[in-house]
């Protein structure tokens, strides 16, 4: 579903200039990996303690990043000791053809946990909130490179 409404998006002017389709596509997904990381305290869904769980999100054009069971932070964590560095994730976003297939995945323990909630805890639904603006993304990019074409 994600595919037609991407293709509709951007068709009508996209199939005229060389490599339009892809810049939408690319700065789309970019932006999509960046709604899930956005901490709490910068109005994302992400709940950051020591920042294991934002650190642990891994990127592949080939299957879905699996969970380890036993990644967990260092005992005696602080505040923010796991920092996340988005080279991976952008060097998979650069490489990926239109019609990859893109799998983002928290490989932490807990990732499921956050995700859903458990054992009474609210969810934080920071990736599910994420995809759910994917449309409004690709829109806003495709609006975007218009403006910027002079189109």
């Amino acid at each position: 579903m994600a595919k037609l409404s991407f293709s509709a998006t951007v068709a009508a002017f996209a199939e005229k200039i060389e490599g339009a389709v892809e810049a939408v596509f690319k700065e789309s997904v970019q932006e999509v990996v960046e709604v899930m990381q956005k901490p709490e305290g910068e109005g994302g869904r992400m709940h950051v303690d020591t920042g294991f769980l934002r650190a642990s999100l891994m990127a592949s054009t080939a299957a879905m990043p699996a969970i380890n069971s036993g990644k967990n932070p260092a005992p005696g964590a602080g505040k923010n000791s796991y920092g996340f560095d988005f080279d991976q994730i952008e060097a998979v976003i650069l490489g990926a053809d239109v019609n990859d297939t893109l799998f983002f995945g928290y490989t932490a323990a807990y990732a499921v946990h956050r995700e859903f909630g458990s054992n009474g805890q609210a969810p934080d639904a920071f990736v599910r909130s994420a995809a759910q603006q994917w449309q409004g993304i690709v829109d806003r990019k495709a609006t975007e490179l218009k403006r910027r074409l002079g189109l």
